[in-house]
Parts: structure tokens; C-alpha cells; sequence
């Protein structure tokens, strides 16, 4: 499943919190970063479309998906990471339906790997509570140990 993935890549990281949205979106991009799937370039392209567009990336309550748009700079390679933060960030002033606890970055080479990206997140956050077991989640252990639950079909409709 996909949070084994995640931690299987390194791409997880799990924070108390940040001054501001850009210094989680950051923050969020890191592990793409580290691994070398992005470059500094496309952290600084999605900071520019969420100062453009507005903080279009939070997309459910408690949920952000740092992205840019296609064709966007400093994309090497298709990836996916995880961050969660224990306070919320705020992305439009004291609009909580604008607070993100959790971050899924998102980096596509294509406009194909993109959609194939949204179906695997689609997936993951639409199962039976992984919402609230992901906000809960403490570190690498808590997501493994999630993404076996899950799998094992434990939480899924009946």
C-alpha cells in the first residue's frame, strides 16, 4: 500500500509545526529533495502558484497537496511524499477550513503519472477512517503499522 511505500522511500517526515504555510510547503517538499526526485526550482514554483492561485492545494479539511502545475521546473522524477504537522498550518489567515495538519506532495514528470499520483492519494484518504488514524499517526511506526491494518482489510466497507 502506499504508506509503506512512503516509508520504505523515505519520503515521510513528521514536524510540531512552522511560522507560516511556505516554510511547511518547504518543509514538505524536503524528502523530493533529498532524494533528488525534485529540485529546489519546483518547491519555490509551487510556492509560486499557491501565492498566484491561493491556497487552491488544501483540498479537504486537515489536508494539503503541495503541487504545481504540469510541466512544471525541477521535476527529475514522479514522487510522493508524506508530512504531518501536530499544529495547523494556516494557509488563509484564521479560516480553519484553510488549516492542513496533513501534506501530500505531489511531483509528476506527466500529465499521465499526475493522475496516476490522484488515484493512489484518492484511495488512501477515501478509506473508512485513515483520515483521523493518519492525523493520529506519531511517526514511521504508527504509518506502517497503518498501512498494514488497511491492507489486511480492517477499516474498509464491509
Amino acid at each position: 500500500m502506499l504508506l509503506k511505500e512512503l516509508v520504505e522511500q523515505k519520503h515521510v517526515s513528521f514536524h510540531k509545526g512552522f511560522p507560516d504555510w511556505e516554510s511547511a510547503v518547504t518543509a514538505s517538499c524536503q524528502p523530493l529533495l533529498d532524494d533528488g526526485s525534485i529540485t529546489p526550482d519546483y518547491t519555490d514554483a509551487v510556492i509560486r502558484c499557491v501565492k498566484k492561485f491561493g491556497p487552491y492545494i488544501v483540498f479537504a479539511p486537515k489536508i494539503a497537496m503541495p503541487h504545481s502545475q504540469e510541466g512544471a521546473a525541477g521535476v527529475r522524477k514522479t514522487a510522493l511524499s508524506f508530512m504531518k504537522v501536530d499544529q495547523p498550518v494556516h494557509f488563509e489567515g484564521e479560516n480553519p477550513e484553510k488549516d492542513a495538519y496533513l501534506f501530500f506532495t505531489v511531483a509528476a514528470e506527466n500529465h499521465d503519472q499526475h493522475l496516476d499520483n490522484m488515484q493512489k492519494l484518492s484511495a488512501l484518504l477515501c478509506a473508512d477512517g485513515m483520515v483521523d488514524c493518519l492525523l493520529a499517526a506519531k511517526d514511521e511506526e504508527d504509518l506502517l503499522l497503518i498501512d498494514k491494518k488497511y491492507s489486511e482489510g480492517v477499516g474498509k466497507d464491509d
